[in-house]
């Protein structure tokens, strides 16, 4: 790995994927050998809600949220086309790529393999991640290929924004055609608990801390005592959530590759629709790449919160968008590669 990929990503992200492997293994292994945990854990839950679980989402949403700067927003006039980009890819397209995509493999490739009731639960993960556009990682994605900054705060603050309107209709439209009735309540008392709230935390927080301290120490010094956090409660979610997925997952290991194929073509087309757009429209490669890679990354932890609100710890779909936490890096490093390759099909790059 290039020098520049191990100074722009940490060494828990850098190989996120295994770690999940690990929590995968480790989780199943709890639920067939110590059955006694899971059951434990699932006693604390409110309205379909893991109050363990929920704390660690807190703990990776949270760290995130500080990173939103949102004063940024007063610059977006400057140059707003990359941010037509980003909003009609993550709103306009990518949901319903998505659930087309999904639709295919699951109902029509893999008809043999999967039996429909199964494959209405996979679309329903697929269709969570599909709705959640990336929040946090594409900081990391767009460090790797040198995107802009500032710009890219701007994208990932007004897509915060955009999620808080667009995510629970979108998500409530596609259940329904994928025949699944949607609880709005429920949907809705996630996005305030998953979103709203660590946003509103987040944002009074970095205003408190700048103003007392100055954005230096904010940034140089509180910033990093968060490190690794988010991933930390992440892999500790996957753990709870494979032991109370572990007869299913024993019972269908292929459903794990199954599901990740879908899952990881949808990444690949996203990305090529915003980046080839961007260049249609002569914007710079540091303003290209990050549009990209805002769509095609997920924000899998609103994703598999709301999934786990919704159906439960023990429903396939928690576990679809847990294999969208298992893709997520390794694909989205080799479009940073491909970002990176291409830097030439953009004129010189110029201040945003």
């Amino acid at each position: 790995m290039s020098k520049q990929k191990l100074e722009g990503i940490s060494f828990f992200e850098r190989y996120l994927t295994i770690w999940v492997a690990i929590c995968m293994v480790a989780g199943v292994a709890i639920g067939k050998y110590i059955p006694q945990i899971p059951d434990f854990l699932g006693r604390f839950e409110y309205a379909k809600v893991s109050i363990p679980i929920a704390i660690l989402i807190w703990l990776m949403i949270y760290p995130m949220m500080l990173k939103v700067d949102f004063t940024s927003i007063k610059n977006v006039g400057k140059n707003p086309k990359g941010l037509y980009i980003t909003w009609i890819t993550n709103w306009l397209i990518k949901p319903f790529t998505m659930f087309g995509i999904a639709y295919f493999f699951f109902y029509v490739v893999f008809k043999g393999i999967i039996p429909a009731d199964l494959a209405k639960q996979y679309l329903s993960g697929a269709i969570l991640l599909g709705a959640a556009p990336c929040t946090a990682m594409v900081f990391v994605w767009s460090h790797l290929t040198k995107g802009n900054p500032a710009y890219t705060v701007v994208q990932v603050a007004t897509n915060d924004l955009i999620i808080l309107l667009a995510f629970t209709p979108i998500v409530a439209f596609l259940l329904g055609v994928g025949g699944v009735s949607i609880p709005w309540d429920t949907l809705i008392l996630s996005v305030v608990l998953f979103v709203v709230i660590p946003l509103a935390g987040g944002v009074i927080t970095r205003s408190n801390v700048v103003k007392k301290h100055g954005m230096d120490y904010f940034t140089n010094e509180f910033i990093p005592k968060f490190n690794n956090i988010t991933i930390v409660g992440l892999l500790l979610t996957l753990v709870i959530i494979f032991s109370f997925q572990g007869n299913v997952i024993l019972e269908n290991p292929l459903h794990i590759v199954l599901i990740a194929i879908p899952l990881t073509i949808q990444t690949f087309l996203i990305f090529f629709i915003a980046y080839l757009g961007s260049k249609a429209v002569k914007l710079p490669h540091n303003i290209a790449a990050p549009a990209g890679m805002i769509g095609a990354s997920n924000f899998f932890e609103l994703a598999v919160a709301v999934a786990i609100s919704l159906f439960g710890t023990h429903s396939p779909v928690a576990l679809a968008t847990i294999v969208g936490v298992l893709v997520e890096v390794p694909v989205m490093l080799m479009l940073v590669k491909i970002a990176n390759n291409t830097r030439s099909w953009f004129k010189k790059e110029q201040s945003a």
